[in-house]
Order: C-alpha cells, then structure tokens, then sequence
C-alpha cells in the first residue's frame, strides 16, 4: 500500500489531549508517525494536504441499529456503511435488537457476514436474553468466542434482577461486557416525555426522572454483588451522576454513555409535537443537558454516541406518544458534536475522548488513537464550514433527524479506513 502523508493538518489527539497543527505519516494501513505540518513527504508517498482542517481518528458510534435482518426498508448494512463514511464513523457497534434478535450463534455469524457490505468496520452486541424476552440467557461463550462486541437487550429492561444477577455472574467469568439501559421498567412504561410542567400543559405521556435513577441503583447494586463489566448505555440525569461517581470510588468496572440529542437538544424541542424529537429515553431538561455537558467534560460519562435509530415516515406520522422512538445521527454525529464545542462546553480532544478513544477502549479496539501502529482510521473535517441540513441529502434510507432544517457546522471532506478512503475527493 502506497504511503500517506496527511500534510498542514490540525491533529485532534484523544489519548494525549492535544489540539495542534502537525502531518501525520500512514503506511501499510496504519499509522507512522507525525512531523510537522509542512513535513518532507517519503519518496513515493501520496500528499494529501489537509489545508488546515481537522484530521482525528475516526467515530466509533456506540448502539447503532441496523435494520437487518427484518427491516431492511429503513436501514441496510450498505446504507448505513455509506452515511457512516459521510459522517466520519469509521466503526459502527450495531445493537441486536433486530427482528429476529441476535441471539444465538447463527444469527450473529449471519450478520457478520451481511455487514460485508458496508464501507465502515462493523462489531456486533448480542442480546443478553433469548428473543430480549428477559426470561433466558443466551450461550455469552460461544457469541464471545464468534465475536460479540458486548451483551444487551437494548431498551427492553431485564426486569428479573435473579436472572440479570445470573447474567452478570455469568458474563464476569467470561470476561464479556454487558450493556444496560438505566429505566425502571414499569415507571417509565408508555412514556413519551419526562414529567413536569412542559408535558402536562402539552398532555404527553410522562415519565419521571426517577425511573433512570432507580433502574441505575438497582444495575449498580448487581454489578457491585457479581463483579461483572458493565456499561450504561444512556445516562441522561443530574441525579443519576453521584451514583456513578459512587460506584467509580468503590472501584467497579463500569462505564456511562449519553446520546448526543441528549447532549444538544432539551424537552422544549419537542415545539408542536415534532415526532423527530421523540426519543427513548425522552428528551431532558436544560438544566439536566448542561449537568450531563459538563459531566463528559470531567470523565463522568465516557462515551457520545447517536444512537441511530432509522424509522420510516409511517413511523413517525402519528400522535407524538404513538409515533416510533429514535433518530438516525450517523452522518449527523459529528456536526452536532461541533454545536457544543463552538458553545464552549467541550473541547475537540474531550470531544473525540468520548467519540472514538474511550469506546475503542472499553471494547478492547485498536482504534481511536493517533498513536503510531493504531490503524489509519481517520475523519478530515472543518468545525467551522457552515450548512443547512437536508434530511433528504442524508445518505440513511431512513430520513428522521431533529436537526432537518437546522444550521449546523462542521463538514466531513474525507473519511479513511486502514488508510483507504472511503469517503470524498481528491483534497
């Protein structure tokens, strides 16, 4: 493979928290080395000068959901290969709830090789119960072995704590990963929006905060009984923090992600019952947003993520409560990301901390990382370019984004993976 060097570039560098200008030597898929930013390019190398812009590793998007196997109408691996590239997501970690689940053995091999199809790397999470029926654990070695990115039910809780306790015990002797969803099931059961004033004026169905605060103190408690490595795959309040703070002190392996609508988008958005604004768990309060912000900023919350979920407009044109939960970020990831630097509430390296190096860490990836011999996955963007959103520019087959029609900032110009661009022209 042809050397590259990355030339007048702005190094966005997670693992040491730096922000500068440099170039960045790749070869053999990998990464070389850095110089400065007008350095010498080896006899033979391809030059591909980044004019100043952003060269980062590339996303790696936490709870991706594909629609195949059973609805492949909203969402295919190639579809969501080709919006991933557009947006700089150079690994996609796909969720199991597909229909059927991904379950068993078969159907995870079945994925695996569908997923060929993509331009970006894909890792697949198993269920965590047969048919995310919360009543029977799944065969965790041999998914392990065939290789499961880590074990959940999504958004459907195991509401059975002897079963989940034998899940966690089961999957610490392993070594898997569990992934929960912090909700106290029969609480936030039918919700729509989080209670309070907004959503009584607005007579949405509501749940309240306390439901992700009980449902995390109960995971907690069963992580601190089994021993287990365990992730949340949503925190999204202010009361929830002192609990994982809690568990960090008593030394448990857990870590806290958040949607990055959560991160950029409040329970006022919702305007007149917008149905794009319909999320699970429901859009926060202002003042949880900017707890959760400045949480990210400290290490609270480890991981941003989309959580695309792609749903098709007969989905979403229904009553709000009716309408499908869920968004498509893929290519939307990274611009919004770009609203909370440009507000000051996040720097790019605390930014792609959360984006690419502590996912890639907490799931045993090489990527992530700018370090030399970390694979040349890598995203070439400008911060500061200015656009309108399409929803129907979007490469998804699926077209539900809050942020259609929104001025947004930060525009993707290329996309590599293993040095091979897989996203934009000649720079």
């Amino acid at each position: 493979m042809t050397a590259i060097l990355f030339s007048n570039a702005r190094l966005i560098d997670p693992e040491a928290g730096t922000d500068g200008p440099g170039s960045l030597l790749v070869g053999d898929g990998r990464i070389g080395g850095r110089g400065a930013p007008d350095e010498a390019a080896p006899e033979g190398a391809e030059i591909v000068d980044c004019g100043g812009r952003v060269l980062a590793p590339g996303l790696i998007d936490w709870g991706v959901k594909i629609g195949e196997p059973g609805e492949r109408h909203k969402e295919s691996f190639r579809s969501a290969g080709l919006a991933a590239a557009a947006g700089g997501v150079t690994t996609i970690i796909a969720r199991p709830d597909t229909a059927p689940p991904i379950d068993t053995p078969e159907s995870l091999e079945f994925v695996t090789r569908r997923a060929a199809d993509a331009k970006v790397n894909i890792r697949h999470m198993a269920a965590l119960t047969k048919q995310r029926a919360g009543r029977e654990m799944v065969e965790i070695g041999f998914l392990s072995d065939l290789g499961a990115a880590a074990f959940t039910d999504g958004v459907r809780v195991v509401s059975d704590s002897k079963l989940l306790s034998r899940c966690m015990a089961y999957a610490r002797g392993t070594g898997a990963l569990i992934v929960g969803h912090p909700q106290d099931a029969g609480l936030s059961k039918g919700a729509a929006a989080t209670s309070g004033k907004f959503a009584s004026l607005y007579g949405i169905p509501a749940v309240s905060p306390m439901a992700e605060v009980m449902g995390l103190d109960r995971d907690l408690a069963l992580v601190a009984m089994t021993g287990c490595r365990w992730h949340a795959d949503q925190v999204t309040l202010a009361a929830a923090l002192p609990a994982l703070r809690r568990a960090r002190a008593a030394g448990l392996d857990v870590t806290a992600g958040i949607s990055i609508h959560h991160l950029t988008l409040n329970e006022f958005d919702v305007g007149d019952y917008r149905t794009f604004f319909r999320f699970t768990p429901p859009l926060r309060s202002e003042d949880d947003r900017e707890a959760m912000v400045q949480a990210v900023a400290e290490g609270v919350i480890d991981v941003i993520a989309s959580f695309h979920t792609p749903q098709d407009e007969e989905s979403k044109r229904l009553p709000f409560e009716a309408a499908a939960p869920g968004a498509v970020g893929l290519q939307t990831l990274l611009p919004a990301a770009m609203r909370l630097y440009h507000q000051g509430g996040l720097s790019l390296p605390q930014l792609w901390r959360a984006m690419s190096l502590n996912p890639a860490k907490r799931l045993g990836l090489e990527a992530g990382r700018l370090t030399p011999g970390a694979p040349a996955d890598l995203v070439l963007f400008d911060p500061d370019a200015p656009f309108v959103l399409d929803r129907f520019a979007l490469l998804s087959k699926s077209k539900n984004t809050p942020f259609d029609g929104a001025r947004m900032e930060g525009r993707v110009s290329g996309t590599w993976i293993g040095g091979n661009r897989v996203f934009g022209g000649a720079s």
